[in-house]
């Protein structure tokens, strides 16, 4: 049995309804996926359920990355790297947009989102980003001007995104 990490701030999805929630937040079939934190790939199972064209995943632990490989064999491609580390627009050949699934690790949650916002061009590498974050991050992330949440994570994310809470 596999057990999380409290060191790299792991935390699973289990909840077979969560998951499908999650997965049905965009349409999948013929997408371009990129996973953040696949972990024991609960996540990863229902987004391959719904047919993507091509899917990454990026997963820093050992022994998760490992466990994913022989869980999925050929069906994604693991990067077993700390994604703040990695260059997400150069996983996918001809510049096609990316939709994002994370359920990121609390302890780096912020600076993941913060790099992906700072590092936007023009045109972004990805069309939608659907991330899990502890509550009172989300909360953060969405709060409005004039709010005791409001600060520099909110500022930074209402700048360049179209951000909801689900």
């Amino acid at each position: 049995m596999i057990k999380a990490k409290k060191s790299l701030g792991q935390n699973f999805l289990i909840d077979r309804d969560i998951l499908k929630k999650i997965t049905d937040i965009v349409p999948i079939k013929d997408k371009h996926i990129l996973e953040v934190g696949p972990g024991t790939g609960n996540l990863t199972s229902f987004i391959l359920k719904n047919d993507p064209k091509e899917m990454f995943v990026i997963e820093k632990d050992d022994e998760l990355a490992n466990n994913l490989d022989k869980i999925f064999n050929k069906q994604i491609t693991i990067i077993n790297d700390d994604v703040l580390n990695v260059d997400e627009t150069s996983l996918f050949k001809d510049k096609v947009k990316v939709t994002v699934f994370g359920n990121l690790p609390y302890n780096i949650s912020t600076e993941i989102l913060s790099k992906w916002i700072v590092s936007l061009k023009e045109v972004s590498w990805f069309d939608h980003l659907i991330l899990m974050f502890q509550k009172e991050v989300a909360n953060r992330i969405i709060a409005k001007p004039n709010s005791s949440t409001y600060g520099r994570l909110s500022i930074l994310s209402h700048w360049k995104l179209n951000i909801k809470k689900i």
